[in-house]
């Protein structure tokens, strides 16, 4: 899988242009808050996800003379043996076509294109809070199903249902019977997507340990385990614990037990990354995270999905640079970076200067 040529209109701060990138390594290089992340950003909400940068669709788009205008991304790409076309409409929310058949969802376009993203906020990915953990699972697994997502929405509805019930239980004790019902919407939708998560987990551990020893003086043991916040995340679990919560969480007002409150845990040698590990050994095993994600989406689609590294060699020492270049040799790779110079010596594809919104195709390339 490889992408042939990206046309943009009226997307961020880009000016309206195409960009045809080689099938190999392309770095795009260029000062801050030139349009760099914009553009491998729009590469990106190909894959079907929301933008990597935790932003609404409503902030994709240009605003000009004080007017919104539409965004347009268009792309030609080649998968699954042929050539192939997609484009999307950005306003208030997403709408896509697929070789110009309309799609009933933008998630429908991770069927046909896939890609890994690494950015800034993933080097933290192990050390920051839960939430960003637990984010991380949503997409990647909404990724390869669709109904994951379906039933995460059907599982978020169910909790603030119960939330606001239970703030107005206390003074209206006869609602306590909607609780149940509730709780058996939270339980079956909660059980499904922590099933969902751990299959996930395990699959990313068939090929991590390979991948961390390589990043590693091979001595290193690692292991990823999902916690659940409720026994062992079944149906019957979460029922249970949901129950034996009411009182505490008519107090607060909030569910505290649930997917909504579960994490999973990286640890090397049996002790936890996030308070034991050095710098070195955390950037080691977000790494072998995403890598790994790579090969399920490789696994899954029977395409090599397409890596983009958004400003994050810079944050690698030169063995993990060379490492994450080499271990991807045969993909297309998207690197962004202010100084082109740490990569050149990697590089052998093409390189792109970013000015104001504006691309331009430059010497330099191997």
């Amino acid at each position: 899988m490889y992408v042939k040529k990206l046309c943009y209109e009226n997307f961020r701060n880009l000016k309206d242009g195409c960009f045809e990138p080689d099938p190999g390594i392309n770095v795009i290089f260029g000062d801050n808050a030139q349009g760099k992340t914009n553009l491998i950003e729009g590469l990106w909400l190909f894959s079907g996800q929301k933008s990597f940068r935790k932003v609404k669709d409503a902030q994709l788009v240009k605003l000009q003379e004080g007017e919104i205008k539409p965004a347009r991304l268009q792309m030609e790409f080649f998968a699954a043996g042929r050539a192939q076309t997609a484009e999307l409409h950005i306003q208030n929310r997403r709408t896509a076509q697929l070789n110009q058949i309309p799609l009933p969802a933008p998630a429908a376009l991770g069927q046909s294109f896939c890609a890994v993203v690494f950015s800034p906020d993933d080097i933290d990915l192990l050390k920051d809070a839960p939430i960003g953990r637990r984010s991380f699972l949503n997409n990647a697994i909404s990724a390869l199903r669709p109904k994951y997502e379906k039933m995460l929405q059907l599982y978020n509805r169910a909790v603030q249902q119960r939330n606001a019930l239970l703030r107005d239980v206390q003074f209206h004790s006869e609602l306590t019977a909607l609780l149940d019902i509730y709780e058996d919407r939270i339980a079956k939708t909660g059980a499904y997507l922590t099933s969902r998560r751990k299959e996930y987990i395990a699959a990313l551990m068939r090929h991590i340990p390979e991948i961390f020893q390589q990043l590693s003086d091979g001595s290193e043991q690692p292991a990823l385990t999902y916690q659940c916040s409720a026994g062992d995340g079944s149906e019957q679990a979460l029922l249970q614990a949901l129950q034996q919560s009411r009182g505490e969480d008519t107090k607060t007002g909030f569910t505290g037990v649930g997917p909504h409150r579960d994490d999973f845990l990286f640890c090397i040698n049996g002790l936890p990354v996030k308070q034991y590990g050095s710098q070195g050994q955390l950037r080691s095993a977000v790494l072998s995270i995403k890598l790994a994600q790579a090969e399920l989406l490789k696994t899954f689609s029977g395409e090599q999905p397409i890596a983009i590294l958004d400003d994050v060699m810079s944050e690698l020492d030169a063995f993990r640079r060379d490492y994450i270049l080499n271990h991807i040799n045969g993909w297309q790779v998207f690197i962004t970076c202010c100084d082109p110079e740490p990569a050149d010596r990697l590089v052998a594809g093409a390189r792109f200067q970013m000015r104001a919104g504006v691309l331009e195709k430059t010497a330099g390339a191997t």
